[in-house]
């Protein structure tokens, strides 16, 4: 959990470098090229409009001109050859944060044309003004937008070990307080992770309070909702009812059907979504393109009775697929990371449903022992999606493109944008080129609140990207789950050069993105 305590620690960790990385900082500002052209590129602006050829010219960290463009004395000149240039794209669901001290390059974005994240997501985050603290003093190669957790709000008023159960009317009054104290910062609305432990047993009294919160200052609200399987369809009149009332936009996080009897009923749940929208209610969602998901193995327990052999049983039949879901953590018992929960059952002469309550109680008697650990403990890739709901998700007018990515693990975290664009566009048509990069791009803008981002255009943000469409692909694998990809041939943020030849340029010109 990113606790009070957390953020502290990386508050030390930073001070302790400061005077090295703020001499970085400005060394890095001082390499700015004053005008860039961009030319011989076939131009996806971002809207879904056809494609067109032309040149893109960048004056310090904004796009200045667009069109059939000749260079001026004394500008750099980057030969497109043909390819195609469109906006960076934009992660609306993203976990990359925790990586970039140690990698302030951000390979596992870069590689894949990310050029902003958006954190704070599944209801946990960190505090604007750590987040300001980490900018003024750490260069980085990606931008950064946050929503506020509410869980990290539970945490804070209600405190970490003491969150299995109903907020008092007193703690929620607290957390409406901080959420729009960071609201006012700049944080872009509310995200909640009611799916999980910490904020399952949340009233939704409280969650509609702190919603009603972000509504007041015009933010927004985004759900990993309270069930992506046995209570789905509840699960999602909740969060459409958040809509209604707030009359704010509500986004549900990487939308997924994950019970096997529910599969193939995607048209049902987009109907319902429509039919909301057609209500006046802005609602929208993002998804990923892997039918594998990832997390603590608890939320295969919708009951969360981890200690019950018929619900264990339930999990391993309807779901997860035992035999392809990986353990990518399990800090206890550190060789079973890498091995699927089927071979672990075999090798303990188990069952897998007994395995499964097995490695929860593990688990959870290490937490118990070693209270001060701050890292995750265990987690899982498992696969539980059809991929024909998977696809109809994707189509949807209304979603966006997201990763829900870290670095390493889930081969999303390296591998999304590319394997979209390799595999559900070029490979399998599912849509054409310029609504690919739209979904990536002003949609995913437009769906967090971002302006000057995610259209070619004037006055914008130089982040681009440039890609070579017939070649472009993920190689992240399970096996190898940070392998680069293919066909991201350069990527800039505000103006910078940041990724080329498949590695990063050592510029970070990323900055702190504020509502």
């Amino acid at each position: 959990m990113r606790s009070t305590l957390l953020n502290a620690l990386l508050l030390l960790m930073l001070s302790m470098t400061a005077q090295d990385l703020s001499a970085q900082t400005k060394q890095t500002n001082s390499t700015i090229q004053r005008s860039q052209l961009i030319r011989h590129v076939k131009i996806m602006d971002g809207t879904g409009g056809i494609a067109y050829e032309g040149s893109v010219r960048i004056q310090d960290d904004k796009i200045s001109a667009i069109g059939e463009l000749e260079p001026i004395k004394g500008e750099q000149v980057i030969e497109g050859k043909g390819l195609i240039l469109c906006p960076g794209f934009i992660d609306t669901h993203s976990h990359h944060y925790s990586n970039l001290a140690k990698d302030p390059g951000a390979l596992a974005t870069a590689n894949q044309g990310i050029t902003t994240i958006i954190i704070g997501q599944d209801g946990e985050s960190y505090a604007m003004d750590t987040l300001d603290y980490f900018f003024k003093h750490q260069s980085v190669a990606v931008n950064v937008a946050t929503y506020t957790g509410q869980t990290t709000l539970r945490e804070l008023v209600m405190g970490e070990n003491n969150l299995l159960r109903q907020a008092k009317p007193e703690e929620i009054e607290k957390m409406k307080v901080l959420l729009d104290n960071e609201l006012g910062k700049g944080s872009l609305g509310l995200s909640t992770g009611l799916e999980y432990e910490e904020a399952f047993y949340s009233s939704k009294e409280e969650v509609m309070s702190l919603a009603k919160i972000a509504a007041r200052q015009h933010a927004r609200y985004m759900s990993h909702i309270r069930s992506e399987d046995i209570t789905l369809n509840e699960a999602i009149d909740e969060i459409i009812e958040i809509g209604r009332v707030t009359h704010m936009p509500v986004q549900i996080s990487h939308l997924k059907i994950s019970m096997k009897d529910k599969w193939k009923q995607s048209d049902i749940l987009l109907e319902k979504l429509d039919k909301a929208r057609n209500e006046g209610i802005d609602i929208t969602a993002d998804v990923y393109p892997y039918a594998h998901w990832n997390a603590t193995m608890k939320v295969l327990f919708p009951k969360r009775d981890y200690t019950d052999l018929k619900s264990a049983r339930f999990a391993v039949d309807q779901l997860f697929d035992a035999n392809n879901s990986v353990l990518v953590n399990y800090v206890p018992i550190p060789s079973y990371k890498g091995k699927t929960l089927a071979l672990i059952a075999d090798e303990r002469k188990e069952e897998p449903a007994v395995t499964l309550m097995s490695l929860i109680k593990i688990a959870s008697d290490f937490k118990i022992n070693n209270p001060n650990f701050s890292h995750t403990i265990e987690a899982i890739t498992a696969k539980s999606m059809d991929d024909q709901d998977i696809n109809n998700f994707i189509k949807w007018p209304h979603t966006n493109i997201c990763s829900d990515g870290i670095g390493g693990g889930h081969p999303r975290g390296y591998g999304t944008y590319p394997r979209f664009l390799g595999k559900y566009v070029r490979k399998e048509h599912l849509m054409n080129l310029e609504t690919a990069i739209h979904k990536m791009t002003q949609l995913a803008a437009e769906h967090v609140g971002i302006k000057q981002r995610g259209v070619i255009a004037a006055g914008n943000y130089a982040d681009l990207v440039l890609f070579n469409p017939d070649t472009v692909i993920d190689n992240a694998t399970f096996e190898n789950s940070k392998a680069l990809s293919t066909g991201i041939e350069m990527v800039w943020i505000n103006g910078q050069l940041i990724y080329k030849n498949n590695k990063s340029t050592g510029k970070y010109p990323g900055m702190l993105i504020k509502r």
